[in-house]
């Protein structure tokens, strides 16, 4: 019910008039970015004596809208016990807060319209930020300017990249690319998602991405922002294949990590490391799909989309013929010097890869051939992507062509829509079961190095299975997934830097870290709940669900990494593309 005023409430109001504001709870959880107006609504409460609960607006003035606290939820899998508040009825615009009475306010939200807008746009600039061999202007990055770093024309090959054209010791150029995560290292394996998840949204909502300005230096010119980020590491990626035989240095890095020092301060040597399997499968996948999607723009990019699907032909015969060669980092350094000790992204088992890369280049080239080389449903399942599962990524694929696809898969339409739609309802059944409502958490192993992509991840699974079924309830669940990343969550915390009111600080990040500016660089996602730990830091809680610390030293927790941006991305950006087809907000006149 709704009323104004509530008699209850006028000592709150009488308090907030003499500007007495309350200091907001953290025992209210809530998406602290906003709700569009004809969506679910909901917050979690933590500790709650009394029944009711208010909905005022930010000023604390007025009260629009009262309910009673839900039943409590509690789980095997959650540390805390919740009550729900929903005010879904409430569809009012404007800024508001939610109150219980004896705990005190939430933080404050909005409801209206495009309300995930800045949200999809800070996350798409984050990209910008992470780029290296750049300097970042004033012009595009405010306070986050800074000059540049990691050039990148003098990298070195390293013995155990080696062969007769360019023996170890080479200097190569291979400028630009993001940095991975909070470290300044580049790796194909991780950029093979990534890319593919960006280059993705374009496909499956070409209409919203173009109008998806984040202002970068490229804005402006044709291509749309998210397609011209997309290309400064594809560019980039381009310049790892060894063009003598096709096949694609694992990763672009210095020996060990660098120490939290800017980029234009880093010294380190820069070596170009073993090619792999891997590397050359998910690089194919990436050109393949790239050719596609640049090919639209060839008076902008002349060539781009032809060399590009040169190159993904070339490192899938490359990785054909050497289909076995993985990336081992203490046997390779048994035999190589000098030692390396960063990231590794091994994989040992490739055959999803080689359903990717095959998907990929028979969906562009239209030819039977790759398609019948590999298996591409060698069982009924499709798991949830992430850098070492990349086969779903073959099935999104084919879903989005599913009208034509080529005659070797034709055939397999039906049992690729059961299985993704299958897939999206085996994620949504333990969602009523969570102490938060959400299906993020409903199972143990959601807790892992990076668990906020997973959310991200399972998201853009059910926004598939929307656009495959029409059912809106699949969208309903994917909102509130990102209700989780924004502040719906067993910690409180927004997970994402610069958005809501509780958001990291201290991320591992070494750009972030090293600028002298108390603010991280904004719209990075880190990596949430862990209960892993591995960083050896001091967690105050270790339940799976709250295995979280806002420290730069938390590397297993508060990272952040640009395989789960880009899933952040996609999901902000498609629940904004398909809001009004959904009923969320009403279609401007």
């Amino acid at each position: 019910m709704q009323d104004l005023r509530l008699g209850g409430l006028f000592r709150f109001v009488l308090l907030a008039s003499q500007g007495l504001h309350p200091r907001p709870t953290d025992a209210i959880r809530l998406n602290q970015v906003g709700f569009y107006p004809g969506a679910p609504k909901a917050a979690f409460v933590v500790g709650a004596a009394a029944d009711t609960f208010y909905v005022v607006t930010a000023d604390l003035k007025d009260t629009v809208f009262t309910g009673l606290l839900g039943p409590r939820r509690a789980t095997a899998l959650s540390s805390d016990t919740t009550r729900a508040a929903d005010f879904s009825a409430l569809r009012t615009p404007g800024e508001y807060v939610v109150l219980v009475p004896g705990l005190g306010a939430s933080y404050r939200f909005a409801i209206r319209p495009r309300v995930l807008e800045e949200l999809a746009r800070g996350a798409l600039k984050a990209f910008y930020f992470q780029r290296g061999s750049l300097a970042l202007e004033p012009r595009y990055a405010g306070k986050w300017s800074r000059a540049a770093g990691h050039p990148d024309t003098q990298v070195l090959v390293h013995p155990s990249a080696a062969s007769a054209g360019r023996p170890a010791g080479t200097v190569i150029s291979a400028p630009g690319g993001w940095y991975d995560a909070g470290d300044y290292n580049k790796y194909i394996v991780n950029s093979g998602i990534t890319v593919a998840t960006l280059l993705s949204l374009y496909e499956d909502f070409p209409a919203y991405v173009r109008s998806l300005n984040v202002d970068i230096p490229e804005s402006g010119h044709g291509v749309p922002d998210l397609v011209q980020e997309a290309l400064w590491n594809l560019r980039w990626m381009l310049t790892m294949q060894d063009p003598s035989d096709g096949g694609v240095y694992h990763k672009l890095t210095e020996p060990r990590f660098e120490g939290f020092v800017s980029p234009a301060e880093a010294r380190s040597p820069r070596y170009v490391v073993q090619k792999s399997t891997a590397a050359a499968l998910d690089f194919a996948a990436v050109m393949a799909q790239a050719s596609r999607v640049v090919g639209s723009f060839e008076s902008r990019l002349p060539g781009l989309a032809d060399s590009a699907l040169t190159a993904a032909v070339h490192a899938w015969s490359w990785a054909r013929h050497h289909a076995d060669v993985f990336y081992d980092q203490e046997r390779l350094n048994q035999q190589f010097e000098p030692h390396i000790e960063t990231g590794t992204y091994g994989d040992r088992d490739v055959r999803d890869e080689f359903i990717w890369a095959a998907t990929e280049l028979g969906v562009t080239t239209r030819q039977d051939s790759f398609f019948t080389a590999v298996p591409v449903f060698p069982d009924s399942s499709a798991p949830l992507p992430n850098w070492r599962q990349v086969r779903t990524l073959a099935y999104y694929t084919l879903a989005r062509f599913r009208a034509g696809l080529p005659p070797a898969v034709a055939g397999d339409r039906a049992r690729l829509e059961r299985t993704l739609v299958r897939a999206a309802d085996d994620l949504m059944q333990p969602a009523s079961r969570t102490a938060y409502g959400t299906l993020m958490g409903g199972r143990a192993a959601d807790f892992i190095w990076g668990s906020n992509s997973v959310a991200a991840n399972q998201g853009i699974a059910l926004v598939v299975a929307y656009r495959l079924t029409g059912d809106s309830s699949y969208l309903r669940h994917a909102l509130s997934n990102l209700d989780y990343l924004l502040g719906r969550n067993a910690t409180g915390y927004s997970f994402v830097t610069g958005f809501g009111s509780r958001t990291p600080l201290h991320p591992h990040h070494r750009p972030s870290a090293a600028d002298g500016i108390d603010a991280p660089v904004p719209g990075l996602l880190v990596g949430g709940p862990n209960p892993g730990r591995q960083d050896g830091c001091a967690y105050p809680v270790t339940a799976p669900d709250k295995a979280y610390v806002d420290d730069v030293c938390a590397y297993a927790s508060n990272e952040v990494a640009i395989n789960w941006n880009a899933p952040l991305v996609y999901l902000a950006a498609a629940l904004e593309a398909l809001q009004y087809a959904a009923g969320f907000s009403q279609a401007p006149r």
